[in-house]
This record gives structure tokens, sequence and C-alpha cells, in this order.
């Protein structure tokens, strides 16, 4: 990133995807959806599962990627942009906000049509065909391996490209390291926070 502030905002982040349609699509997203992805959680019950914790989900992964790239990419140059990155991380769990209903038990249940992975896949392609954003085959790739190789596992064959490994990582950091941040109150990272503290502050 080209400032040095130690938490960035999506839109913020969004800046890094050098595909002009790429990024205008994931801005419009944003926009329209902002309010439902502010309302969401990020999981029924393993990370991010407060109120607007799919929003917190996506700006943590965000940041965390950022973080991740500059010092790898030190180390060994990476065969793919933060861009790449970000774009994929953005859309990896697009489905959420529509993947739930509070059910009379008081939970969070998966709606039906959301029953396996494969369910989620179906409706980022989806999602990509309704905002025209064409991936390359790469970023294909990260988008439906981003979290892991499951049953496409193979010992004879890497299925994960880099930028999908990247991606997987900084997702499972996020997911189960940091599973429960932003903290709701003095979260150690410097200006990181709820997106629900930031509005009522704001």
């Amino acid at each position: 990133m080209a400032s040095d502030k130690p938490y960035y905002t999506i839109e913020e982040m969004l800046e890094e995807i050098a595909d002009y349609d790429q990024n205008q699509a994931c801005l419009q997203i944003l926009k329209y959806y902002r309010a439902l992805f502010q309302k969401a959680q990020g999981s029924t019950n393993n990370h991010q599962n407060w109120p607007g914790g799919y929003f917190d989900h996506v700006q943590e992964i965000l940041n965390i990627a950022s973080n991740q790239y500059e010092w790898m990419n030190k180390r060994r140059p990476l065969p793919f942009t933060l861009g790449d990155a970000v774009l994929i991380l953005f859309l990896h769990d697009i489905e959420k906000p529509w993947k739930y209903e509070l059910r009379p038990d008081g939970q969070l249940h998966h709606k039906p049509e959301f029953a396996g992975k494969q369910d989620d896949h179906t409706f980022r392609l989806a999602k990509l065909r309704e905002y025209n954003i064409v991936l390359t085959d790469a970023q294909m790739n990260a988008l439906k391996y981003v979290e892991g190789e499951m049953a496409d596992y193979s010992p004879r064959r890497r299925v994960m490209n880099e930028l999908a490994g990247f991606c997987h990582s900084c997702d499972v950091l996020s997911a189960r390291v940091w599973h429960a941040h932003p903290a709701e109150h003095d979260d150690p990272w410097k200006e990181a926070r709820r997106i629900r503290d930031a509005v009522t502050a704001a």
C-alpha cells in the first residue's frame, strides 16, 4: 500500500486491483450491498459470528493479506500482485450475506440452497456474471480453492496455485487464528475495530 496507515478500509484495499473493470465492479458491489454486508455475520459460529462480522472478516482479511504480501514478496517475489489477492479475498465469501436464515430456535442456519461448498461456489460464479467480472485462469483457480483443495486434493499434482495458497492462508489466519477480531474493545491492531463500532463513533 502507498501510505503507512496501520489498518485499511475495504475501499482503500480495493484500490490495489489494477484491472479497471474488476475494480469498478467490486466497488459497485460494496456500495450496493454495504448495508447488508454490515448486518451479516461472518459465520454461524466459527469466526466473526456477530452482526456485521461478515464486513469485519472481509476488511480484516484484506489487511492480513496486505501485511503478508509485503513481507513475503520482499523475501521471494510472488507470481501475483497484491491486487490479485485483494480481488479474490473480497469475493471469497460473497455468498455469506445470503446464506443464513434465523430459525425458531433462535440460531442461524444454512438455507437449503447452500447445502455444500459447491453451492457456495455456484453463487459466487453467478455474482461474477451479474457484475461482468471476468477472472483470469489463475484468479479462477484461487476463487475455487480459497478454502482449500478438499475433495480435489491429489498427491500427484498441485491443485491450488500460488495465489490460491496465499489467499487460503489469509483466510485461515482470520477465521481460525484471529476469529474473534477485530476485538469488541481496544483491539491491539491499531485502528482495527468492528464496523458497528466505527458507524457508532462516526
